[in-house]
């Protein structure tokens, strides 16, 4: 339903390739619609991600440091949230980002989103945009505040240690 689109998979399996191809042409969808990414070093890898126009998450298994890179890149990435931490992980990500219109509740939704992100290249753009912008705000990739927010937790630990306090689930406030 996308003229020329293609789908950009990783993989070093030379029968998974075959299996896909098979799997495509009996659905068929040309076999060379596939295009399947070697795997490479991170910064080269990193330095390929912006070619995506965008990311189509998996479920109920989504992505964790793949969407992570993707979203670092500026590619947006929709995906399905669930009920599992790991069918919320992307999804959590994607927020941090401030672009919930990413999120769909059901696969009807996903499916729709991602056809209509498809066919809209402005749109696409201006995700992109954003998510270029918010990598200087956002606290997925504020490395600092992450640091100073995890000592803060470890010094609650060792206090509630040293006070002889049985271990327990704390909450840390925000460290700016």
């Amino acid at each position: 339903r996308v003229p020329r689109s293609v789908l950009w998979l990783m993989t070093d399996n030379a029968h998974a390739q075959a299996n896909l191809r098979r799997a495509a042409q009996e659905q068929g969808i040309e076999a060379d619609r596939l295009v399947f990414a070697p795997r490479l070093d991170a910064a080269a890898h990193l330095a390929r991600l912006p070619l995506a126009d965008l990311f189509l998450d998996t479920f109920p298994y989504t992505a964790h440091t793949t969407a992570n890179d993707m979203l670092r890149m500026g590619v947006p990435v929709v995906t399905r949230t669930g009920a599992t931490f790991a069918s919320r992980v992307a999804g959590s990500l994607i927020a941090l980002m401030g672009c919930r219109e990413l999120l769909a509740q059901d696969a009807q939704t996903y499916a729709q989103l991602a056809l209509d992100l498809a066919l809209d290249r402005e749109r696409r753009e201006s995700l992109r945009s954003h998510l270029i912008a918010a990598r200087r705000t956002s606290p997925l990739f504020d490395v600092e505040r992450y640091r100073a927010h995890l000592e803060a937790a470890y010094e609650a630990m060792v206090g509630r240690w040293r006070a002889g306090a049985p271990p327990a689930a704390f909450a840390v406030p925000p460290v700016r």
